[in-house]
C-alpha cells in the first residue's frame, strides 16, 4: 500500500517552496514504514514533515510505502529494492546487517523510547516483581532491552523474573489484565488508559538512562552511494521536522497534531508529549544526528541479552554519517 504525498495540496506547497518552473524537478524517494504505526506517535516526525512541507521544500516527493507484517519486514523490503529508505527499530537493523543485509542507518529517529512499566494493583514496588512473570516484547527488541535495563537499574536481575514474549502494547495489556503477567511495558497513550483502569505505573524506561537510539532511518549502502543528493534532501527534511518539534514556540501546534493523529483529548496529548519537551529525557534528536556511543549502548545491551555475538561489533559497521555530514548536521 502506498501513500502518495504529492496530492493537490502537496502540489500547492511545492509551488510555494520551489517555484512553478521547478515543480517537475521533484525527486521521488520510496520510504517504507510499518503499516501498523502509520499515524502513531512514533511517526510524529514524518507526520509533521509532511504537513509542514519540509520534504517538498527540499525538492523531494516522499512516496510513503506502508509495509504490513511487522517491523522486521522493512529491512527485507529494503534489501529487495521495494523501497529506497525507511524507518526501523535499531535492533532489527543490527540483526539484519549481521546476517548480510546491505542496510545502514543514516538518521536517528526516536533516540530514547518512552515506555511505562505498568503493573497489576497488587504490585507495590520493584521488589514485588521477583519470581513473577513480566510480559516483554521479543528478546532483541528495544522495548525489551530498555525494560530489562530499567529492572536492573531498580535491582531486578534477569534471573529474578520470568520473561514472557508478548508483541504489541495491546496484547501486553491483555496479558496484564488476565493475570498471566504482573507487569508489562506499554507505549503512549495506552499507558494512560491502563492507569485510568486501575493499573499503576511503576516507572518509565528512560529512568535507567537516556543513551539509546530506538529507531533509525536507513538505506542500502550501495543505493545511497549512487543517490547521495537524494538522501541529503531526506535528511534535511527530517532535520527541519525535529527542529520544529524541539522549538517551544511550536509545541502548541505539535500538540494539536498529536490530538488529531491519535484522536485523543488535549489533556492526554499534553501528557504524552511532555517528555518530548524535556532535554534530559533525550526522546528526540536535535536534527536527526546519530550518536555512536548511544548506538554502541544498544549493541552492548543486545550482547548482554544474548541476541548477538559478543564482543559486539562497533557502531560504525551499521552507520553511515556521510548524509548527515553533507547536510551540515554532523
Amino acid at each position: 500500500m502506498r501513500h502518495k504525498i504529492l496530492t493537490f495540496a502537496g502540489i500547492l506547497l511545492c509551488v510555494s517552496f520551489i517555484g512553478v518552473g521547478h515543480a517537475a524537478e521533484l525527486i521521488t524517494l520510496r520510504y517504507g514504514q510499518n503499516a501498523a504505526s502509520a499515524g502513531s506517535l512514533s511517526s510524529l516526525p514524518l507526520t509533521i514533515a509532511e504537513r509542514k512541507g519540509f520534504f517538498l521544500r527540499e525538492g523531494l516527493n516522499l512516496d510513503v510505502v506502508a509495509i504490513p507484517g511487522g517491523t522486521d519486514r522493512i529491512v527485507a523490503a529494503l534489501d529487495k529494492g521495494e523501497i529506497d529508505a525507511g524507518k526501523n527499530a535499531t535492533p532489527y537493523l543490527i540483526q539484519a546487517v549481521l546476517k548480510g543485509s546491505d542496510a545502514v542507518a543514516i538518521i536517528a529517529q526516536t533516540t530514547n523510547p518512552v515506555y511505562s512499566l505498568i503493573v497489576r494493583p497488587e504490585i507495590k514496588s520493584f521488589a514485588d516483581l521477583k519470581g513473577k512473570v513480566i510480559g516483554l516484547s521479543t528478546p532483541g527488541d528495544t522495548i525489551t532491552l530498555s525494560t530489562v535495563r530499567l529492572l536492573a537499574h531498580r535491582g531486578i536481575k534477569a534471573a529474578d523474573f520470568q520473561a514472557k514474549p508478548v508483541v504489541g502494547t495491546s496484547a501486553r495489556f491483555d496479558c496484564l489484565k488476565s493475570g498471566e503477567c504482573v507487569a508489562v511495558p506499554m507505549g503512549q497513550p495506552e499507558d494512560l488508559g491502563a492507569i485510568k483502569q486501575g493499573y499503576p505505573r511503576l516507572g518509565f524506561t528512560y529512568e535507567a538512562g537516556a543513551d539509546l537510539i530506538f529507531n533509525v532511518d536507513m538505506t542500502r549502502r550501495a543505493w545511497g552511494e549512487k543517490n547521495q543528493a537524494t538522501l541529503v534532501r531526506l535528511v534535511r527534511g527530517f532535520a527541519a521536522s525535529y527542529e520544529f518539534m524541539n522549538d517551544p514556540k511550536n509545541h502548541g501546534e505539535v500538540i494539536n497534531i498529536v490530538m488529531e493523529s491519535l484522536k485523543i483529548s488535549e489533556e492526554t496529548a499534553r501528557q504524552i508529549f511532555a517528555p518530548y519537551t524535556q532535554p534530559d529525557k533525550n526522546v528526540l534528536p536535535k536534527k536527526g544526528e546519530l550518536s555512536l556511543s548511544a548506538f554502541n549502548r544498544v549493541l552492548a545491551l543486545m550482547g548482554e541479552a544474548g541476541v548477538i555475538p559478543t564482543p559486539a561489533p562497533a557502531a560504525e559497521r551499521f552507520i553511515d554519517l556521510r548524509y548527515l555530514q553533507a547536510a551540515g548536521i554532523q
